[in-house]
Order: C-alpha cells, then structure tokens, then sequence
C-alpha cells in the first residue's frame, strides 16, 4: 500500500458503524436465549467450531456462539479489513501510524535466505548479523573462552531490564527450564536471573548468593535512558566493581556487562564497549522483542543458541501461518475475533489465561503485558474517541493452583472468558506404581473437567435429585453457560512454543485491526513517568530540607508521611 492508501484503510470510520458491526450485536441479544448446556449437544456445531491445524487443537465449541456467529465475526473482519492491515504490516509498512513506524517483529524470527523490507531495504541480513553474532558470543561465555576480569568462568548472568524486556525472555526461561534438551543439558550450572523492579529488595534477590567475578551482568534497554533499568545497572556496576578486588572499573565493565540497545552512543557512555553491544530495531516494539537481542541474549547464554534457534523457527512457523491461512481457518484471526465477541458484544471485561502446565506459570504475566499495553486504547488510530471500550482485562494462573484460588468467582460470581492450554506431552513424566493414572493424566483431567462445568453447570434441580439438603441447593448449584475455550498443543519444546508465543502476538494484531486502533504504541505509560519525575525532584529536595510544594493535598500528606517514616529509625 502507498501511504496515502494504507492511511485510508488505518483510519477508516469506526467499525461499529458498519452493518456488520450492527449484525453482531443484534446476534448478540438473540445469543441469550441459548445456554451452552444445550448447544453442546449440536454435534455439527461443536465440530464447526473446532480447528486442528499447526500442530495445536482449537476448541470454540464453549464460547457462547453458534456457527452463524462465526460467520458474522469473520464478516466482521473483513469489513475491517483485516486482511489488508495484515499485508501491511507484513511490508513493512507504517502500520504504527502515531510512532512513523513499521510493526516488523515477524522480522526478527525471518530464515536468513528469505526477505523482508522496509521502505525498500531488506532488514534479514541485519537481523541475522546480530543473531550470528548472539550465537559467537553466547557460546564463547558458555564455552569459557570469555571469562570474568579476574580469569573465571561466567557461570550466572543478571538480565536487568523492564516490561517488554523482562516478562517474554522470563516466561521462556521458566518454559524451558525443565525441557529436556534445553533444561538439563544447555542449561547445566549455569544461573539467569531477571533484575525488573527498581525495588532494592529485587536486587538483593537477585544477587545475594552471586559472585561478581563470576557473574555476567545484561542491560535490556533500547535508549539507555529508562529510569527504573538505568538505576538497576548503575547498581550493578557498583556491586561488580566493589566486589572484584584489583581490578580497574573499565576492565571490570568491559568483562561484566554487555548491552542490548539501539542507542549505541549512550551504552559506550556508560562503560560498556562497543563490541559488546548487541542492537535492535525502532521497529521492535518492547512487548514484541523476545525474538530480539532482548530475549535471545540472556536465553542463548543460558540454554544456547540452537535451543533458541528452534524458537525463531517455531515462531516463523506461525507468521507463515497468520500471513497466508484464510481467516475462517487462521488461529490467530479466530483466536482474536473470539475474544472480541466476548469483549465487544457479550461485555466480558475480563479474560482469564489458564495454562494447565506449570512450565507456562509466567505466561499470564507476559500476555497481560503483550494484550492491555496494545489494545487499552481509548481514541482510534485517527485520534476521535471511540464509541466501544477495547482491550480486555488479563489474569491467570496455572491449573490446578488457580481452582483453589479464584475458580469459586468464575463458576459462581461473575462471568470470566477463559482460556484454556494444554500440553500433551509433559516435560517430566511421573507413573507411580500402583496409582490410577499418571500425574500429567491427573492434571488433564481437570483441563478436561473445568470447560464443562464452566459451560454447562449444574441445576438445584439435580442438586435435590442427589439428596443435597434444600438450604444448600442454591449454594451448590452452578448456573454454567460461562464461556471458555481450549487450546491443546503437542509438547512445549522450543519450536512449539514459538509458535504458541506467535500465535498470541498476532491475535493482538487482529482485535486491534478491528477496532481500529494502533496496538503498536503505549502513550498511557507516558504521564506516570513524567510526574515521577517531579516526585523524584521533590523527595530529593526534601531530603535536604527543602519543603513539599506543587503537590495536590493528597499527594503531599503521603509523601510527607513517607518522609517522616523513612527518615525515622
């Protein structure tokens, strides 16, 4: 598209204009006549609202919808023009119209021999300059050809960074931790931490049983200027030169810290050395950047680099994918019209995230991050405020921690969509003799079992027919039709998840093309950061004795008792 026809169809009037749009919510109203107890008996339905493709089973057939309301989504999209904001983005196109920038992170997991431009230039070979040289450098860290200042080996390595660049390389590390291939054998003796929080307590969490000299320190940040990172580095530069005793601070930096950043300049600034400053792109948003030097650095250093090669591949598998499937049989498209069905049509506010595999404990975490900083918008692409809320709500938790958690609100309070993910195939296979079943078998039992107690309840009608006392029969029954859907897939090698970590990115895409929205920017974090600054400025003044001024009186009584406590002994 020219940028004055990829303009047109970015800034296109509010979709809940169209009739399509209109279709839906009266489909809506008409949906809840139907309970999911009975729908679940349309045998043509279930299977019509099931796909099995890309190695992963996607099962619809709990949502509260029929075959006619997944026609009238995929109407919906292409009245969005969902396939053509999709090409867009695959050009290399300004898709983040507010930022000028393409959205290019399918980049970033490209084979080498392929291409992908943008405004003419093919960014691959740059790509893959960058990961060849992850790959020498991870391997010589893990080999012992580059050792620490004072001749040891760098057995631990401290990932500092924040958001983007804390909770996707963190979720894969914890994925992989236990694979057999990644976890036992790339990972033996060695240690990665992740330094996030400002809070000193993080630091001291991650660094009270380190040794400096043998310690790798990483700093995730593509300006070398957020606030929270920088202050976390400098700190660990502090620690590393006070800890290794005989050493100068430049060589101490040079053999103890390295950098992922665009801002080159900034890192050398700092201390750190050219040759040890491993860039991306202001085409890389900071939620999509695990298939960057942001993730691929720290988790190369841990598992190695082919490990996390097979994740590129996985996640190149998916975008192939997403780019070329029809969007009646396209996992990412369903996945995300499904979520706004619930979102925009139903007023489900909230989605639940609940992996039944503990390797993915940290997943909820990344989506929530990837799902509310894209599509928490409130104005369109254009700038005018948009008539419908976007986004949804994102928690979770592993099953079955989160049944004894907050199950009780979702099967008896309000309605939470839910999604459900599954592994066939368990990282660590358990058979005890003499019990029932396995233990992964246990765990899938309840995947199995919660959809449909979700889905179809349970009556104070067969409570009584059970025996169940009538003052508990209401207390005991379940109203079901609450929505969910499941996602199987085969193991969570590195290869799957890149293709599961893909499969979600891309759903982001779809709902944000749909609403008209730009999923790619993040001017809601802004404004905190600015009156930090203030804050920042003033606690430092009052630290000298200086008075609270230019606060609201909330603000000020808080601080000032912040003060008084913190001065105190």
């Amino acid at each position: 598209l020219r940028a004055s026809n990829l303009a047109g169809v970015l800034m296109a009037p509010p979709i809940s204009e169209s009739a399509e749009w209109a279709a839906l919510a009266a489909h809506a109203e008409a949906m809840g006549a139907h309970h999911l107890r009975d729908l679940l008996g349309d045998e043509a339905r279930c299977a019509g609202l099931c796909w099995d493709s890309m190695g992963i089973l996607m099962d619809a057939s709990r949502q509260n919808a029929t075959l006619e309301t997944k026609e009238l989504l995929l109407a919906l999209a292409n009245a969005a023009q969902v396939e053509e904001k999709k090409a867009a983005m695959f050009r290399g196109e300004l898709v983040n119209q507010t930022e000028g920038r393409a959205a290019f992170h399918p980049a970033l997991r490209c084979p080498r021999d392929k291409s992908m431009s943008i405004g003419g230039t093919n960014v691959v070979p740059e790509v893959h300059a960058v990961l060849d040289r992850i790959s020498a450098f991870s391997e010589s860290v893990r080999s012992g050809s580059w050792l620490g200042s004072t001749g040891k080996p760098l057995t631990a390595v401290i990932a500092i960074g924040i958001g983007g660049s804390y909770l996707g390389p963190e979720f894969l590390y914890e994925a992989l931790k236990c694979d057999p291939g990644a976890g036992a054998a790339a990972a033996s003796g060695r240690v990665l931490r992740f330094l996030a929080n400002v809070d000193p307590v993080d630091f001291q969490r991650a660094t009270r049983d380190l040794d400096p000299e043998t310690t790798l320190v990483v700093v995730v940040s593509k300006t070398f200027t957020t606030a929270e990172t920088m202050l976390n580095a400098r700190t660990a530069k502090d620690w590393l030169v006070r800890g290794i005793s005989g050493q100068d601070e430049a060589t101490v930096v040079r053999q103890h810290m390295v950098a992922c950043s665009s801002a080159v300049d900034a890192a050398v600034a700092f201390g750190i050395a050219p040759d040890n400053i491993f860039g991306f792109w202001d085409w890389v948003g900071g939620r999509f950047s695990v298939h960057s030097a942001v993730g691929m650095l720290p988790l190369s250093l841990q598992y190695g680099f082919p490990v996390m090669k097979d994740f590129l591949a996985g996640a190149h598998a998916m975008d192939e994918h997403f780019r070329t499937a029809p969007m009646a049989d396209n996992l990412p498209v369903l996945l995300g019209l499904f979520g706004l069905w619930n979102s925009s049509f139903l007023g489900h506010a909230t989605k639940a995230i609940l992996p039944y595999s503990q390797a993915l404990l940290r997943f909820p975490a990344h989506l929530q991050q990837l799902d509310m900083e894209s599509n928490g918008k409130g104005v369109a692409m254009d700038g005018t405020p948009l008539p419908f809320g976007t986004g949804e709500i994102v928690f979770g938790e592993p099953g079955t921690n989160g049944q004894h958690s907050f199950y009780q609100l979702m099967h008896q309070g309000r309605v939470v969509p839910a999604e459900f993910i599954a592994v066939c195939r368990s990282q660590n296979p358990v058979v005890l003799p003499g019990e029932q079943v396995s233990n992964h078998d246990e765990l899938m039992s309840n995947f199995f079992a919660q959809p449909d107690a979700l889905a179809v309840g349970k009556t104070a009608a067969e409570c009584a027919a059970e025996g169940v006392p009538e003052s508990l029969q209401t207390h005991m029954a379940f109203s079901g039709n609450r929505p969910s859907l499941s996602l199987l897939v085969q193991d969570l090698s590195p290869f799957e998840l890149g293709k599961l970590l893909a499969l979600y990115e891309h759903r982001v895409a779809v709902q944000g093309f749909v609403w008209g929205i730009n999923s790619f920017d993040q001017w809601g974090v802004q404004l905190g950061k600015v009156l930090a600054k203030a804050a920042r400025t003033q606690l430092a003044a009052s630290r000298t004795g200086q008075p609270i001024s230019g606060f609201n009186g909330s603000t000020t009584r808080m601080m000032q008792k912040y003060l008084e406590q913190s001065s105190s002994k």
